[in-house]
């Protein structure tokens, strides 16, 4: 009997990839197995796992299902193993438990039943409840092994194929209303001096709606490459500045960088008080009651001039202990927004430190007509000072940087026309060897890095060769389509970003979510991203350079599993 492989996860409206496997089951009964590319995550109570499609042409009493775990790196990992029945097979909500059992350090589990069709289709979906603690270099193996019914009991075949049912662990940083807070958003992720991970984020405390909202810059911090975190705390909270309510005083779209001379940990946001009528003008008497709502980027919701009933302002805190404390918030809108422009921002995600100890913060803002631009704000003292750098383009936003071999900076932006259409499709990319005085468009711009128009996420990851020589790769995640927020993928180039090949491209969550990510290194071996999913606000992964480095161009390459030395 054959098996349909179409997999659609959370409401997705294209075809996704999957691995399947064909099950020939008895007495009419036909098995679908869908193994969706998503993390099993820790933090989540149930976190989706497997689909399992039943048809039966005769009513049918389901007493329970056998898994095992054969090819899961640690059966000690998992706590939990829960059935949920799904109306449609497409969506893993928590709603109808219809079976559970908790799993003891055990190889496989029996999990009893309470559920029949008569005859029809059933749609199960496998949610899995992991460790707090995890290590998360460990991967997890589902395997429907059994099927006992009124009708009899079907044992299935082992899968040939051993990725099957293979999931990577996850760890879910924030999921809706937790710790007081409604939605986070926004990720930026660093390593610090130590080895410590902070990740910051816009604690969103209302609702998941933009500025102007109750919204701080937010982090936690871990000390064990991401296995745990902290709880939530703020860097960027303006309270009620200018006697009104912190929904009139939001915080939005930070960026962070580390300075590696000074040690100096760095988080800029856009800080937006009070809000302006639909012609630019102040508007009075605000209050906790008032609704009235204006984004920056909307209309008029950001205006010339560098004063806080004017324009957003441009903020900034810093950490001289790895993230534990931060200053106060320190305002710079003076020193780097032109008087004529609407808006200057930061953009979301991590900046980064070049050679020469310039500090650079990838930057955005709305000209003086309030179209909207990509640039670089930059320190040359550690952050004593800060400059804004000229335009690198025209209707594009959100952006991430790099220095490249020869130390020009690569701008890679978030481009509005890219929106919607098929070709041309591509990142506008941009460099400049004088920290953004000049700019010129690099060749792959718009021919490469198909993007919906979404927030992307670019990082030199520095490794050694098999002889010890220092070498580095550029990685790239974004949502890898041309029109939807899904298909979270990593890609990497070993020669300056002027290819990406498609065998060193990782898709790793295939949910439709609001698609932001941050990369940092947690190790040599080990990359480390921080994205917005479709199983949690904010999760957290490792892939390895093992994984990433699947290219017979990397010869050099010294794995962690090499015995050279």
């Amino acid at each position: 009997m054959k098996i349909l492989v179409t997999i659609i996860f959370i409401l997705l409206s294209v075809q996704l990839p999957v691995l399947s496997s064909v099950i020939p089951t008895p007495h009419g009964m036909k098995v679908t197995l869908r193994t969706p590319i998503v993390p099993v995550l820790s933090g989540r109570k149930h976190s989706p796992s497997e689909s399992i499609t039943i048809v039966s042409d005769k009513k049918t009493t389901f007493n329970n299902l056998k898994l095992d775990f054969q090819g899961t790196t640690d059966y000690r990992d998992i706590e939990e193993v829960a059935i949920y029945t799904s109306s449609n097979g497409k969506e893993f909500t928590e709603t109808n438990c219809v079976g559970i059992s908790a799993t003891k350090g055990k190889s496989s589990i029996r999990i009893p039943l309470s559920c029949s069709i008569n005859p029809d289709t059933i749609n199960l979906w496998v949610g899995i409840t992991l460790k707090d603690s995890i290590n998360l270099n460990h991967k997890l193996r589902i395997n429907l092994t059994e099927i006992s019914t009124n009708n009899g009991t079907f044992r299935l075949p082992a899968q040939k194929d051993v990725n099957t049912g293979m999931h990577r662990i996850g760890i879910a940083l924030h999921c809706k209303g937790e710790e007081g807070v409604s939605t986070c958003r926004i990720p930026g992720i660093v390593t610090a001096s130590d080895n410590s991970l902070i990740a910051i984020f816009d604690a969103r405390r209302e609702n998941a709606r933009d500025l102007q909202g109750d919204i701080d810059i937010a982090f936690k911090r871990s000390i064990d490459g991401g296995s745990t975190w902290s709880s939530m705390h703020n860097i960027l909270d303006m309270g009620n500045w200018g006697g009104l309510p912190q929904r009139y005083n939001g915080v939005s779209d930070a960026c962070i960088v580390k300075d590696p001379i000074t040690n100096r940990i760095f988080v800029a946001g856009l800080w937006m008080h009070g809000a302006l009528d639909k012609d630019g003008k102040w508007i009075e008497g605000l209050d906790e009651k008032s609704n009235y709502w204006i984004h920056q980027w909307k209309g008029k919701g950001s205006q010339p001039g560098i004063g806080v009933k004017e324009t957003c302002q441009f903020i900034i805190a810093f950490s001289d202990d790895n993230g534990i404390t931060w200053s106060k918030p320190r305002n710079i809108t003076a020193e780097t927004k032109r008087n004529e422009w609407w808006l200057y921002a930061p953009a979301p995600g991590q900046g980064l430190a070049l050679r020469n100890g310039a500090i650079i913060i990838p930057s955005q803002g709305r000209d003086e007509n309030g179209l909207p631009f990509s640039n670089i704000t930059y320190s040359l003292d550690h952050g004593e000072t800060w400059s804004a750098s000229n335009p690198a383009w025209k209707n594009v936003t959100e952006c991430n940087a790099v220095e490249l071999s020869n130390g020009d900076i690569m701008l890679n932006m978030r481009d509005n026309r890219n929106r919607g259409h098929i070709y041309p499709n591509g990142r506008r990319i941009c460099v400049s060897s004088d920290l953004g005085m000049n700019w010129q468009e690099h060749p792959t711009s718009r021919h490469a890095l198909v993007e919906p128009t979404c927030m992307a996420s670019l990082y030199r990851h520095n490794y050694l060769t098999s002889k010890g020589g220092k070498a580095s790769v550029l990685l790239f995640v974004n949502p890898d389509d041309y029109k939807t927020r899904h298909n979270l993928t990593l890609k990497a180039s070993f020669d300056d970003g002027m290819t990406w090949h498609k065998q060193n491209s990782i898709l790793f969550d295939e949910t439709q979510s609001m698609g932001y990510s941050s990369i940092t290194s947690v190790d040599p071996q080990t990359i480390g991203i921080l994205y917005e999913s479709g199983l949690a606000d904010l999760v957290f992964i490792h892939i390895s350079l093992d994984e990433i480095m699947n290219s017979p161009k990397n010869a050099n390459y010294k794995s962690s599993n090499s015995k050279s030395k």
